[in-house]
């Protein structure tokens, strides 16, 4: 597969955990600082909104991190270039910046310590213990954006 399209379809029973898991931000209620992002459709306009977990690094700076890799969330958040992270009635809105390959080693690192065992599987047999050199060689297919 290639890192630059990368994508991980939601399979078996996948599509059904995902409908309860993007319910349970709508209700208010965050796992592990899960929040629902919504983002306009880059043809319709019209909202569209998955649930994501929000990174937050050492310095307070905020990422979101694509685990299944270039998903319809992340095309839309490219062409939009801003969104809404939405628990409950709270709405923030923010802007997004793609972060380069480049960079991401430490971020990705850091969110396989912090949802490794939620989204491990989709990160390939590659942990928080890999090296440098593993996490950039993945880095293509994994997009990461930085909030503000």
């Amino acid at each position: 597969m290639d890192n630059a399209t990368r994508y991980l379809r939601p399979t078996g029973l996948d599509p059904i955990m995902n409908k309860i898991a993007n319910l349970l931000p709508k209700l208010g209620i965050s796992v592990a600082g899960s929040r629902l992002l919504a983002v306009r459709g880059r043809k319709s306009g019209e909202w569209r909104t998955a649930m994501v977990n929000v990174l937050t690094a050492a310095d307070g700076s905020r990422y979101l991190v694509a685990p299944r890799g270039h998903t319809q969330w992340v095309r839309n958040l490219r062409v939009a270039g801003d969104g809404e992270l939405r628990l409950g009635r709270k709405v923030e809105t923010f802007t997004a910046t793609e972060v380069p390959d480049a960079a991401k080693v430490p971020l990705l690192r850091l969110y396989l310590e912090k949802w490794g065992w939620e989204v491990g599987k989709f990160f390939e047999g590659v942990d928080k213990n890999a090296d440098d050199e593993q996490l950039a060689a993945i880095a293509p297919g994994f997009p990461v954006f930085r909030l503000a």
